[in-house]
């Protein structure tokens, strides 16, 4: 059974930064693309970047503008995001998740991603 869990959630103020994380069980990690989103209150669930398995390839939202860093630590089976100049706009659930049906081609609508994690909450505030 394949789980995902995000950890590095919490509450920071406006121009500052966090890391989050997502630990993968229950299959190898290196033979899925990861992606990771979120979801703001009384708002869709939207792409935020996933990288491919390799981490040869990776694709952000439009809307990250090189605050955002996806890298993957495929023996350790972890993704991350790293976050910076935080907006308050970034306010919202992260979730992590993956696409077992594609290794390299990295795919952005939610309904590629077979599995989620549980989310973490990210708070920016002004």
């Amino acid at each position: 059974q394949v789980q995902l869990v995000e950890s590095g959630g919490g509450l920071v103020q406006a121009g500052g930064s966090l890391s989050l994380s997502c630990t993968v069980s229950g299959r190898t990690m290196s033979l899925s693309v990861m992606g990771w989103f979120r979801q703001a209150p009384g708002s869709e669930r939207e792409f935020v970047g996933a990288i491919s398995g390799s981490g040869s390839s990776i694709i952000y939202a439009d809307f990250v503008k090189g605050r955002f860093t996806i890298s993957r630590d495929n023996a350790k089976n972890t993704v991350y995001l790293r976050m910076l100049d935080l907006k308050p706009v970034d306010t919202a659930v992260y979730y992590c998740a993956r696409d077992i049906h594609h290794r390299e081609e990295i795919l952005t609508t939610r309904d590629e991603f077979d599995y989620w994690g549980q989310g973490t909450q990210v708070t920016v505030s002004s």
